[in-house]
């Protein structure tokens, strides 16, 4: 194996990334919206597009309104099919009276991801600056299911999914990745 740094990373860990295949996930997305449809969600069609050129596949799409009991009983049934290893949110993560994303997902996982909303913050206040403690972005597993929850905008998601959400559901990013715990996520 080779020893050394390249480029501030472990010689061996961009060794073995190299020598990784790419796995494709079946990814569900939802947008929780009032208004939107599939005409003018253009954050879900990002997430959507983005996802099928990264190579993974769209096992659904869902527009659910802001009422944390629809949002549930779709994350449910998703999280309940074993076609289904990861979802995206995006939409309802605000401060205001309809925002009732997290409220909806918390409850439903099995072990959070504290640092996916701490690290999409700290990205986009680079871009927003302050209006990111708006934010309550948060990421999880819920029965052997990943689930992201982004804010509304395409930009959010466009952030989200090309800085933090696409390596992880990548197999051959290194150091690590989340699909390569994905067999050891049912382990008692």
């Amino acid at each position: 194996m080779m020893q050394g740094i390249v480029q501030g990373r472990p010689a061996v860990s961009i060794a073995m990334a190299k020598n990784k295949q790419f796995i494709p996930i079946s990814i569900a997305v939802m947008t929780v919206s009032d208004s939107r449809t599939e005409a003018t969600d253009k954050s879900g069609q990002l997430l959507c597009d983005r996802l099928q050129n990264a190579g993974h596949t769209l096992a659904e799409k869902a527009i659910v309104p802001d009422d944390i009991y629809q949002i549930r009983a779709v994350i449910s049934r998703w999280i309940a099919t074993e076609t289904v290893q990861a979802i995206i949110t995006t939409g309802g993560t605000g401060v205001t009276g309809r925002d009732g994303t997290p409220e909806a997902i918390q409850p439903l996982l099995d072990k959070e991801l504290e640092g996916f909303g701490e690290i999409f913050r700290m990205l986009s206040y680079q871009e927003i600056k302050t209006s990111t403690i708006q934010s309550r972005a948060l990421a999880g597993v819920a029965n052997c299911t990943y689930i992201f929850c982004l804010p509304g905008s395409s930009g959010a998601c466009r952030t989200g999914w090309d800085r933090l959400i696409q390596d992880q559901l990548d197999a051959r990013h290194a150091p690590c990745n989340l699909v390569d715990l994905m067999p050891r996520l049912g382990e008692s």
